[in-house]
């Protein structure tokens, strides 16, 4: 027989085997079901967020305005949300700036009491009824909206610099300054209406959460939002309406035999958590590997507080042993006061009261053969009283 190749008696295979493949990938396999059933229960219990409300100044998703808000409020501006034109003719003040971002849902009759209003009028983007909220601008395309330069000597664009504007680019009316041009034509225009001043721009993106803080954006907004002391900000109503009729939900279109599946998979994973959770036995009483005598506690302590000088410390821990100790010979409760302490010290011992009310109560030593006198008359005390 060759000797090279004739496996030793008694040697084990180390080839893997069922069992040890259980035991090593159990845990993965368990965290791995734990991953899937807690994706599953989340997409079919877990409600969705929010509807974000883009340029709404209640709004902290990426393309609200809460932002704008509280940066125009920090300037001493009022920003007031309206969701109606009713309101936002009572907020009218004439030193007002009413801001419109969405028209979609307004009448025509609505749109010419908004440009009946005497408040100044910013108007982002080519809404619904330009021409009632507008007059004289009209838009006829769209550019990418990206960083450009003011190009223009309005002071509230110069004073910004660049700024992330694009979208609609206007056609301006005599007399209107244009701004932020994008292939010759302006996607900002600001022109006097009487009394008022309108300003019209092709995106609001750079008033939102997201572009606020770059470039100019943020200067910008609050030239052209906070011009005057009071801003109403007119946003859509947020609508309440329910499901469509004959429209089924996603939890309805689930079929009833997964979320039995899922039921399922959650006792399985409780059943796997109790047969793989640790399980205490009972305490095992060990032997200490060494044993420390209570004088050597005591001098170790003492010695700190000598080093720290802690006489306070130290005066107080031996009250308080002495008091421990005599309370329950005097007969006297644990919450007794201090007088009655001191009075049935004084009538056990003899002492003068005014002596031991001083040793129990009285200030820290103020050096260490204070403290030792402390120590003794104590001990003096504890005696008498045990005696």
């Amino acid at each position: 027989m060759n000797l090279a190749t004739a496996p030793e008696k008694g040697s084990a295979s180390t080839s893997p085997t069922a069992a040890s493949l259980w035991r090593g990938g159990r845990g993965i396999l368990l965290v791995a079901l734990i991953v899937v059933v807690s994706a599953v229960v989340g997409v079919l219990l877990g409600g969705g967020s929010g509807e974000s409300r883009p340029l709404d100044p209640a709004d902290t998703s990426l393309s609200g305005g809460k932002g704008l808000t509280q940066l125009l409020r920090a300037h001493d501006v009022e920003v007031r949300r309206v969701t109606s034109v009713a309101e936002a003719e009572a907020a009218d003040s004439g030193e007002s700036t009413l801001l419109l971002s969405d028209t979609s849902f307004l009448t025509e009759a609505e749109a010419r009491r908004l440009g009946a209003l005497s408040a100044d009028r910013l108007v982002v983007g080519a809404q619904r009824y330009q021409e009632l909220l507008a007059p004289g601008v009209s838009s006829a395309e769209t550019v990418r909206t990206r960083s450009r330069e003011p190009r223009c000597a309005l002071r509230a664009a110069a004073g910004a610099g660049s700024a992330y504007m694009g979208g609609a680019v206007f056609t301006a009316p005599p007399g209107a300054t244009g701004c932020y041009p994008a292939g010759g034509a302006p996607t900002l225009v600001r022109y006097p209406d009487g009394d008022r001043t309108i300003t019209v721009v092709g995106d609001g993106r750079f008033m939102t959460n997201l572009r606020l803080a770059e470039d100019g954006n943020a200067a910008l907004a609050m030239n052209l939002a906070g011009a005057k002391p009071s801003l109403i900000w007119l946003t859509a109503p947020e609508t309440t309406e329910g499901p469509v009729p004959g429209e089924q939900s996603f939890s309805e279109l689930i079929p009833g035999g997964v979320r039995w599946a899922v039921v399922q998979l959650a006792v399985v994973v409780f059943l796997l958590a109790l047969w793989q959770g640790r399980r205490l036995g009972p305490v095992v009483a060990e032997r200490l590997p060494v044993v420390v005598r209570a004088a050597e506690t005591v001098e170790g302590r003492a010695r700190l507080y000598r080093a720290r000088h802690a006489r306070d410390r130290a005066a107080a821990a031996l009250r308080a042993g002495f008091t421990d100790r005599v309370t329950p010979r005097l007969g006297l409760p644990s919450a007794a006061g201090p007088e009655a302490k001191v009075d049935a010290i004084a009538g056990r011992t003899g002492q003068a009261a005014f002596h031991v009310a001083a040793a129990l109560y009285g200030p820290p030593p103020a050096d260490e053969a204070g403290l030792v006198a402390l120590a003794t008359y104590l001990d003096m005390l504890e005696r008498q009283v045990r005696e």
